[in-house]
C-alpha cells in the first residue's frame, strides 16, 4: 500500500518566514489538528458508502427504488438538529447531507442498472 501523506508536507505555507515563529508554530498545531480531523472524515465516509452499498445491493435485489424520500428527509431534519446542538450551521449540514444523499442514491442507481444488465 503507497503511503497517502508521501508528498504532503504538513509544514506547507505562504506563511513561513512572515510571522512570528511561535505564531507560525501555533498555527502549524492546529493545522495538524484540522489534518487529522480530514483525515477521520475521509475514512468514515468511507465507511458510511461501504454501508449504503449494501443498502444499494439489498434495493437492488428486491426492486426498490434508489431513493427513499421520507428517510432523506428526516434525515436532513436529524442532521439540522445535531448540527444546531453543535453549533454548526444548520443550512451548512443540510448541505454537505444533501450532497452525500445524491451520491448514495447515484450509487443506489448504479448497481441496480448493473443488476438488471446481469439478468
Amino acid at each position: 500500500m503507497t503511503d497517502p501523506g508521501r508528498n504532503y508536507n504538513p509544514e506547507a505555507s505562504s506563511l513561513a518566514g512572515e510571522v512570528d515563529p511561535e505564531v507560525m508554530a501555533e498555527l502549524l498545531s492546529v493545522r495538524g489538528s484540522i489534518d487529522n480531523i480530514d483525515a477521520t472524515l475521509v475514512y468514515l465516509l468511507a465507511e458510511r458508502f461501504k454501508a449504503t452499498q449494501r443498502v444499494g445491493h439489498l434495493k437492488a435485489e428486491h426492486k426498490l427504488p434508489p431513493g427513499d424520500p421520507a428517510r432523506e428527509s428526516a434525515q436532513i431534519g436529524r442532521l439540522r438538529a445535531l448540527a444546531a446542538e453543535a453549533r454548526l450551521d444548520p443550512a451548512f449540514a443540510e448541505k454537505f447531507l444533501n450532497f452525500i444523499i445524491s451520491e448514495v442514491i447515484r450509487h443506489h442507481q448504479d448497481i441496480s442498472e448493473s443488476r438488471e444488465s446481469d439478468q
